[in-house]
């Protein structure tokens, strides 16, 4: 299996319509998977309720990966992501991002921290909606 990276895991999972859910979260988080965003954590039952409620509400987006680092089991990256609503917002996010991945390449453990870059204040939340 190549190994993923957020690029490949945040477009199977955000924008690229069409693309089962199942699918892309097995392509790229172990069974096991769990997340830490601005300190709450969830399992990936929980990260997968997540990720509906952000196909539900974003319309299109792109992501920009700034700085990018893989050691051994170990990724860290700093990324942005731009979002637009179906209710017309734009919202642009900056992540800090620290994962431990499986050997065999998938993401096991997230750790991150986001920041509004701009938006509605309200967008600030969109890291841990459900």
């Amino acid at each position: 299996m190549t190994p993923t990276d957020i690029t490949r895991a945040i477009n199977d999972l955000l924008f690229t319509p069409g693309t089962d859910l199942t699918e892309a979260l097995d392509r790229h988080f172990t069974p096991d998977y769990r997340q830490r965003t601005n300190g709450v954590w969830s399992d990936r039952a929980s990260f997968a309720e997540h990720i509906t409620h952000l196909r539900s509400v974003i319309l299109s987006g792109h992501i920009e990966v700034h700085e990018e680092l893989r050691d051994g089991l170990r990724y860290a990256d700093r990324h942005t992501v731009t979002v637009t609503q179906h209710n017309g917002r734009t919202a642009r996010i900056e992540v800090h991002l620290f994962a431990e991945m499986s050997p065999d390449g998938r993401f096991r453990r997230v750790d991150e921290t986001t920041l509004l870059l701009s938006g509605h204040p309200d967008d600030g939340n969109l890291g841990v909606a459900k």
